[in-house]
């Protein structure tokens, strides 16, 4: 006689970039211990690849995960995590407080100073957390009255290549070339599609700071996930106001 089949529960989900609609089952047991042995890796390419998995294995939508902006690949995670273990996460937090008498001032931080170093225990729900989007922040970076270049926001794909780097501006470079959707010069338009990473790159190159700087803030403006937590040290009283961002940061 054969094993019963163990039914799932479906849930869909609207993703805030992307604004597409998709339907998925919770991780089975299996493929969250996949994830927990990539998580403890502390590699980010292995992390990334884990969790691709994990998400095309529970999507039951026709969709491809390489091509969703990463905003939407991080808020997806977070909720497919809340319906497959617990809505509910622990998160741990030290008072960094030097503000105290000597003598209160019982820990050191990463730098050396002295701080109260008070543990701070808060639970939230991980169904609450939203992506910013900056909608004052254009796609089109006017680089001179002539010249011009469209950006994309970063999907999955793009994120993983870049994970191969371990200098950050190495990293920061490759992903504003593989973000480039066009650039044009007057009524011109150069697609990116028909010009080698090499070319685009040494356009990259070529601009001044005060253009790199309009790329850089399109960049710095990408829509995130985030989750802000208040919370009082137990030890020296003082509030405290945390943003979380970055989805490593939302499970521990």
């Amino acid at each position: 006689m054969s094993l019963p089949k163990n039914d799932f529960i479906t849930y869909t989900l609207q993703l805030p970039v992307s604004k597409k609609e998709i339907r998925f089952r919770p991780f089975l047991v299996k493929e969250q211990r996949n994830l927990m042995v990539a998580m403890e890796s502390d590699d980010d390419e292995t992390i990334e690849r884990n969790i691709k998995q994990v998400l095309t294995n529970c999507t039951l939508t026709d969709i491809d995960i390489d091509k969703l902006p990463m905003a939407d690949v991080e808020f997806y995670f977070i909720n497919l995590r809340a319906r497959s273990v617990n809505e509910i996460v622990e998160n741990l937090y030290q008072c960094k407080n030097q503000n105290l008498p000597e003598e209160k001032l019982k820990a050191t931080d990463s730098e050396g100073n002295k701080i109260c170093g008070g543990i701070m225990k808060v639970e939230f729900n991980l169904l609450e957390v939203k992506v910013d989007i900056n909608e004052n922040i254009k796609d089109i970076i006017k680089l001179t009255d002539t010249l011009s270049m469209k950006l994309r926001s970063p999907d999955f794909a793009v994120v993983q290549r870049a994970s191969k780097y371990t200098n950050d501006t190495d990293k920061a470079f490759d992903m504003i070339v593989d973000c480039i959707e066009y650039i044009a010069e007057g009524e011109e338009i150069h697609y990116a599609k028909e010009h080698t990473p090499k070319e685009l790159m040494e356009f990259i190159e070529t601009l001044n700071q005060n253009q790199f700087e309009k790329v850089e803030e399109f960049f710095m403006n990408l829509p995130k996930v985030s989750k802000k937590l208040t919370m009082q040290c137990g030890k020296c009283g003082l509030d405290h106001a945390i943003e979380v961002e970055g989805l490593e940061n939302f499970f521990g």
